[in-house]
């Protein structure tokens, strides 16, 4: 049922997400979603759940520990970079999050949001950031800025002028990313 969730989502989007159609696409009774997940928000849950389990398991392992804090989170960017450059839906569930805001639209990001904090969490061991640094606010700056620039991508090939076309491209831009990472956390 989660994945013809997942497929109806991705075909139709929000509009077109709905227990009926789940139901067909799952070749089962609609009774079968009320029973298991309680309705739509339920299912919508579990499809977040589903989604940031993805999410987690596709971000890279840390492997050897971090250097620094600067370490783990050029490894975030770019493993994030990574991730949502292939996957269509999580890049179609950003714009969703602001273009048509709504109840459900908001479970998945907060199912994104708490893959990602346990990734952090996961990998970070005993690592802390530079005193005197906002983590959580460049954290999620950093976060928001790959997010945007990978949907721009998506939808324009460009942002400010800055071609994100090819892997040269993104090789530039997580350079980019690298050398403010190391600004805010590296030298402190």
């Amino acid at each position: 049922m989660i994945s013809a969730a997942t497929a109806v989502l991705a075909e139709t989007g929000f509009q077109g997400l709905g227990i009926n159609t789940v139901a067909r696409r799952a070749g089962c009774d609609k009774q079968l979603i009320y029973r298991y997940f309680g309705g739509l928000d339920g299912l919508i849950e579990a499809l977040g759940t589903r989604l940031s389990t993805d999410l987690a398991d596709a971000l890279p392992p840390v492997g050897e520990p971090a250097a620094s804090y600067a370490d783990l989170m050029q490894r975030l960017a770019s493993g994030l970079i990574a991730v949502l450059r292939c996957d269509a839906l999580l890049q179609r569930i950003i714009v969703w999050e602001l273009a048509a805001p709504s109840p459900l639209v908001a479970k998945l990001n907060a199912a994104r949001s708490r893959a990602l904090t346990t990734w952090m969490a996961a990998q970070r061991g005993d690592l802390a950031p530079p005193t005197g640094v906002d983590a959580p606010a460049m954290n999620a700056i950093i976060i928001a800025a790959v997010q945007h620039l990978v949907v721009s991508a998506q939808a324009k090939g460009v942002f400010a002028g800055l071609a994100l076309e090819s892997d040269a491209d993104w090789d530039r831009l997580e350079t980019a990313i690298g050398h403010m990472i190391q600004l805010v956390y590296g030298s402190r």
